[in-house]
């Protein structure tokens, strides 16, 4: 496809209603993760939030989605599950979803995954170590074997999904912790890449590899077009001539 049209929806609630987060984010993360995309070419970036009509978004909205990205955090709950299923709906007919940090507990992430997506955490102020172990993956292009996130939220295992079809990166944190943070699946004709940092109180989305690994993913996940898939009962394409037995 010539070009990809990218949706980066968000909770936006943090950052009206903490001014720590309000300062980091400013214009909220998911104008923070747009403007990350929009540097890159072949782009088309749009963003959505919880509290607008169907969360931003609307049938007429997800059809002119290629790849949807996610944040959530506070108000999972508050996802109507219409919308959740609207969403995993276009997934199965082959939308790209990115889910980024806490949105592994979102409700469309959870019915993908059928798990509880539970994991330990704790909010320390250390460093994150990502480590490349799959550098032949797009999601991985142009990435050294490793980078760092001066200051993070630790996420541990473990982490309660399936097991990925492939892990891209796996986290340290000096707190001695290591962390899946980047697992790809496939539900239906739609892929899914889970991509762990991103905190609300850090400025982890102004990272250059952090951007980077995003807009990569945007790239990964992206189908073009494919025939509809039908199911239930099916006429024979060739005459059947009953069996004299």
């Amino acid at each position: 496809m010539d070009t990809i049209r990218v949706t980066v929806w968000g909770e936006y609630r943090h950052e009206k209603s903490n001014p720590k987060v309000a300062e980091v984010y400013p214009d909220g993360m998911h104008n923070a993760i747009a403007a990350g995309l929009r540097e890159g070419p072949g782009l088309t970036v749009t963003t959505a939030t919880l509290d607008e009509p169907e969360h931003g978004l609307t049938e007429a909205k997800l059809a002119e989605t290629d790849v949807l990205i996610w944040w959530g955090h506070r108000a999972h709950d508050e996802v109507s599950d219409e919308i959740v299923e609207r969403v995993r709906q276009r997934v199965l007919d082959g939308m790209g979803l990115i889910v980024l940090h806490s949105g592994h507990f979102s409700k469309i992430f959870k019915v993908l995954m059928g798990s509880t997506c539970n994991l330990k955490w704790r909010e320390a102020d250390e460093r994150e170590r990502i480590w490349v172990v799959e550098p032949g993956h797009p999601i991985a292009a142009g990435i050294d074997d490793h980078f760092e996130i001066e200051r993070e939220e630790m996420y541990g295992e473990r982490f309660d999904i399936p097991q990925p079809e492939t892990v891209v990166f796996i986290s340290w944190f000096q707190g001695g912790e290591v962390f899946r943070s980047g697992c790809c699946y496939t539900r239906g004709k739609g892929r899914i890449f889970y991509f762990r940092p991103g905190h609300e109180t850090y400025p982890t989305y102004y990272h250059p590899q952090v951007k980077r690994v995003i807009a990569n993913a945007v790239r990964w996940a992206a189908q073009p077009p494919s025939p509809a898939v039908f199911f239930g009962n099916y006429k024979p394409l060739e005459t059947i001539v009953p069996s004299n037995g």
